[in-house]
């Protein structure tokens, strides 16, 4: 090695590493651009979606935090913040049962058609959301789930369970099955062993799946339009409400917002990535 590239590259082999390196960071820049410029402008003391001359200044008078507190006082953005967190919550906890149970059923060397079940299972990640909120709709107008929680809480779970599915899925190829087989033949129950020797093992991929269905279900706002009524608006559906009826610079406070608990949520899903990566070297060595 000779810097940072192999002795057998080329000029041509060195640029094309730059102009890869290159595309990405300019594709990356253009991607969070947008993000980086909306949280200066929730700060904006005037109602405005853009930079006035006393922010371009740095003068202390055009900065406010007006836009925070008028999601407090509002009643419309108070009821969104509660549904999302409800719905959002109970979604996840039904996404994370469901998902759990059919990554342990695919890891089965029993399991008969895994292909054919593994597709239908990840469907929902690859089907427009458009086709599945309209399909829900008819199906749910039948059962009366439409304008309800339950119905909510429903549709979001599906979307939730091939998050859940996969990262378990993947947790799982690096269980050593013969540990649940031992557990079960020195006396434990299906559930004992599944509780004191498989789950401790996935529970990094559990929670990462779980955060996946979370944030799945916070920022869906495709189901929400349609199945939803004004007891069930959601974060995204304030937004997306207040961009067509009433432009407020408090949506660029609760962007911001959603933005900081996003990092969390990454950070939090890269700690639990490393600390797979640990016990998986653990178990390994």
């Amino acid at each position: 090695m000779k810097g940072s590239f192999p002795l057998y590259f080329t000029i041509w082999h060195k640029l094309g590493v730059y102009a890869i390196r290159s595309t990405a960071g300019a594709v990356l820049i253009f991607l969070i651009l947008p993000i980086v410029v909306v949280i200066p402008l929730s700060f904006n003391s005037e109602p405005f979606f853009s930079f006035t001359k006393g922010m371009l200044t740095f003068q202390a008078e055009a900065y406010s935090l007006r836009w925070y507190a008028g999601i407090l006082d509002d009643p419309n953005w108070i009821l969104a913040i509660k549904n999302s967190l409800i719905i959002g919550f109970f979604a996840t906890l039904l996404a994370t049962a469901l998902g759990t149970v059919a990554a342990l059923g695919m890891s089965s060397p029993a399991m008969p058609l895994k292909r054919t079940i593994t597709a239908m299972l990840i469907s929902p990640m690859i089907v427009p959301l458009i086709i599945i909120a309209a399909g829900m709709f008819f199906f749910y107008s039948r059962l009366g789930l439409v304008a309800t929680y339950p119905g909510v809480i429903i549709a979001h779970a599906a979307l939730g369970v091939p998050f859940v599915m996969i990262t378990v899925t993947a947790t799982l190829a690096g269980f050593d099955r013969s540990l649940y087989n031992a557990a079960v033949g020195l006396g434990a129950g299906p559930g004992r062993a599944f509780k004191d020797v498989v789950l401790p093992l996935i529970r990094p991929g559990v929670i990462s799946g779980a955060l996946f269905a979370f944030v799945t279900s916070f920022d869906e706002v495709v189901l929400i339009l349609f199945l939803a009524g004004p007891d069930q608006r959601t974060i995204p559906r304030q937004m997306f409400a207040g961009l067509r009826e009433q432009i407020n610079p408090t949506i660029l406070a609760v962007a911001t917002l959603l933005v900081v608990v996003s990092i969390c949520l990454l950070v939090t899903l890269e700690l639990l990535r490393r600390r797979s990566e640990r016990l998986h070297g653990r178990h390994a060595a």
